[in-house]
């Protein structure tokens, strides 16, 4: 009974990092971990990491005093099926699964990481996990992060074509291969929930809501209808966007865009006398601050320099080539 009550009464937490694009967590894999407990009806509170954004713990499970990290042996959505509740016991052993299964956490998985750091402009990458820290360090990170991206799929100048090519085309070919699977039904086995709905959702949200209109993956994506009905049918109903959540973008329409737009050229200008007395005050921070930021610069390097494993970073041609601008 005391086992019980112990289990009744814990506090259930899932720290992610930041909400944005009108979802809970903008990141992929925080966000299969959020739709995972999701699934579970199980009660939990979430909880925000801000700091060391490009740490491999994060997402992370605490449940009382056991805590399960991203980085495990068999990640973070094996450890909650394992501590919270295993929804792929009676799927798991069914034709399809485990094509599936791959086309997620390889084809799909691979496109997204690539879309977000190198096949499109940074601002989606750059919102999700740097958009806190101090411009400079959030450059450098991103710059860092877009190098290893590439060096891991081998991507090179003479061959980035191919493999940009090669990347789509698999994408492509899983987006087929659910849409067909799927149907018309409102999960992808047996019409109940598993861990592969998770990973699929989180994939399918982020590609819509968060990846520009112009993104190659997203475009492809929208082409399959019932793939887009059963990701806005299960987010209508589960999902709520946070209120101060400042990166919304609502995939199916431009409204909210134009309404964000039209109210923000609705404000009435300062008066230029109320400008002028400000701006004294502006440009003289501005110097204090340029020296601040070029001192976090510094000193964000001698600390990175001290505990990176993966030595010394050299950008190619293409890498400094990108637009970084938020």
């Amino acid at each position: 009974m005391a086992t019980e009550a112990n289990e009744s009464t814990r506090r259930n937490t899932l720290v992610v990092r930041k909400s944005c694009f009108g979802l809970p967590t903008g990141c992929p894999q925080c966000l299969s971990a959020y739709i995972y407990l999701k699934l579970c009806q199980l009660p939990f509170d979430l909880d925000f990491h801000l700091n060391y954004p490009d740490s491999d713990k994060i997402p992370y499970f605490e449940a009382g005093d056991c805590v399960a990290y991203n980085n495990e042996k068999e990640g973070i959505i094996e450890c909650l099926r394992r501590d919270v509740g295993d929804l792929d016991s009676e799927v798991s052993s069914l034709p399809g699964w485990v094509p599936t299964k791959v086309m997620l956490t390889t084809w799909l998985a691979d496109a997204l990481e690539y879309e977000l750091w190198v096949g499109c402009d940074s601002s989606s990458a750059y919102n999700i996990y740097y958009s806190d820290l101090p411009w400079p360090i959030g450059k450098v990170l991103f710059l860092k992060k877009a190098h290893l991206v590439k060096q891991k799929r081998g991507i090179s100048k003479d061959n980035a074509e191919v493999k940009e090519e090669e990347i789509y085309r698999r994408a492509n070919s899983a987006y087929d291969a659910l849409s067909t699977w799927l149907g018309e039904a409102n999960y992808l086995f047996e019409n109940r929930p598993s861990s592969l709905d998770a990973i699929f959702l989180a994939h399918a949200l982020v590609v819509l809501q968060a990846l520009p209109e112009s993104s190659t993956l997203r475009i492809n994506f929208s082409e399959h209808a019932n793939l887009v009905r059963y990701v806005q049918k299960w987010k209508a109903e589960h999902i709520e966007a946070p209120s101060n959540d400042s990166f919304h973008a609502d995939p199916l329409s431009s409204a909210s865009r134009s309404r964000s737009t039209s109210s923000s050229k609705s404000k009435s200008k300062p008066k230029r006398e109320k400008q002028t007395k400000e701006e004294k005050t502006f440009r003289r921070r501005a110097k204090y601050f340029v020296v601040a930021q070029l001192v976090a610069v510094v000193l964000f390097l001698s600390v990175m320099s001290g505990f990176t494993n993966d030595g010394d970073i050299t950008l190619d041609d293409d890498d400094v080539g990108y637009d970084y601008d938020e």
